[in-house]
């Protein structure tokens, strides 16, 4: 099979290295020549891990390739997956689909038979129609059906979710297309992923409810953190008792500094405006976005408290600032509230996380980037953790309070145990627990 992939973003760049390590002849489009130049040359836009090894063997295969042109890759091909980005619109927080609907344009015209167009990218309900509509009104003539195929890809463990999904849904009405896919899709019938068909109203709008059935989970139990902190129960007690019955389950019920990244943010305000639009409001969604930016700005004023009340002049160390570990993504991360308020109190933020830097860099202006933990730890006055990258997990304790000027630990991701903290000599703040001094 010949697939056509359309942008080599996040999900463009995973799927189209994932399809083709299925045996699919993989072409991966993007208009920005200076991505396609570095991916040719085995650099990889984003971080993920295993991706450069996953791209560079099919390319070495001959089943992968990268370029600018459009239309050479679309004709011939089975199947052409729209990836491309949908960006909150500024001002209404609508998603915005110019990206998509320009694809579409640009495939009208590059078709030449029958064509399955895949809408890869998270979009509102109605978009697939609207792609056929603008394709059949550019080409009448053309043999297509639009398929809706969202993505459900956890960043940094990206690969893992394409190969081994909890299941693939599939929006068509047409069985043409439905058997294309299939026949894309087979090498997970092996493994027997389930693999759902339904209409493209009905699968479009099974992403955004996945991503905001999810939001509203954490947001309870950050929420849940902050009452444990009044009443002096333990939020990671109360997390284990609840998550062990099999209705509520373990998953997304870590307290921490409130969700960020690619897909939370997004999606929740985009299936806000969509419901509101529809006349069907979402409440509980509503106030999970709003409870959500609340909460990432009101991080700095529990580091602020936990240095004593004021951090004029001192230096705090940030270690981790994209919004999770294993990727270099920043949108929407809660460094991007907490960083910034620490600096308007007058704070010196010295930063260190394992690959946020190229990314950060122009988005936290004003701070001092470190190279190593123990290096931007030396002469700090607090540690702040706000990603759990696996090497903050074990840290030299002893080591850090020799390097800092004052022992104090604030632990967002609450990754540490209280005891040891203090046992170490370090005053230790965490979330949705009793602060642990060693008075």
């Amino acid at each position: 099979m010949r697939v056509a992939m359309i942008g080599t973003g996040y999900v463009g760049l995973v799927s189209g290295a994932c399809f083709s390590e299925f045996g699919v002849n993989v072409a991966c489009v993007d208009k920005d020549a200076g991505k396609i130049d570095g991916l040719k040359q085995g650099q990889m836009p984003i971080f993920e891990p295993g991706l450069d090894d996953l791209v560079a063997g099919n390319v070495k295969a001959g089943r992968l390739s990268f370029s600018t042109e459009l239309a050479p890759a679309v004709k011939g091909a089975d199947a052409v997956f729209i990836a491309v980005g949908t960006p909150s619109r500024r001002g209404d927080g609508h998603a915005d689909l110019s990206y998509v609907y320009a694809a579409a344009r640009e495939i009208a015209a590059a078709l030449n038979g029958y064509t399955v167009i895949v809408t890869k990218s998270t979009v509102p309900v109605g978009t697939g129609r609207e792609v056929a509509r603008i394709i059949r009104e550019a080409r009448p003539d053309a043999d297509f059906d639009v398929v809706s195929n969202p993505e459900f890809l956890r960043e940094g463990a990206a690969i893992g979710d394409f190969m081994r999904p909890d299941r693939v849904v599939i929006g068509t009405d047409s069985e043409r297309a439905r058997e294309v896919m299939r026949r894309l899709y087979r090498p997970l019938y092996l493994i027997e992923t389930p693999i759902i068909f339904t209409s493209l109203e009905t699968s479009e709008l099974i992403k955004y409810a996945a991503n905001t059935f999810l939001a509203p989970k954490i947001t309870f139990i950050n929420e849940i953190a902050d009452l444990c902190e009044k009443l002096g129960a333990d939020v990671q007690d109360v997390a284990r008792g609840i998550g062990l019955d099999g209705r509520i389950g373990k998953k997304f019920l870590h307290a921490g500094p409130g969700y960020g990244g690619s897909c939370f943010p997004k999606d929740t305000l985009a299936l806000v405006r969509t419901a509101q639009a529809a006349g069907s409001p979402i409440r509980i969604v509503e106030t999970v976005v709003d409870v959500n930016d609340k909460r990432k700005k009101a991080m700095a004023a529990r580091i602020i408290a936990a240095c004593g009340g004021s951090v004029e002049g001192a230096t705090v160390a940030v270690l981790g600032v994209t919004f999770k570990p294993n990727t270099d993504d920043m949108r929407d991360a809660p460094s991007l509230d907490i960083v910034p308020a620490l600096k308007a109190a007058g704070a010196v933020v010295r930063v260190y996380d394992p690959e946020g830097r190229k990314e950060g860099a122009g988005l936290l202006p004003g701070v001092d980037w470190q190279d190593d933990v123990y290096a931007a730890l030396d002469g700090a006055e607090a540690a702040v953790i706000l990603t759990e990258w696996n090497e903050f997990r074990a840290l030299d304790l002893p080591r850090m309070k020799k390097l800092m000027k004052r022992a104090v630990l604030v632990d967002l991701r609450n990754i540490y145990r209280a005891d040891e903290v203090v046992a170490a000599g370090f005053a230790y703040h965490s979330i949705g627990r009793k602060p642990a001094t060693g008075d």
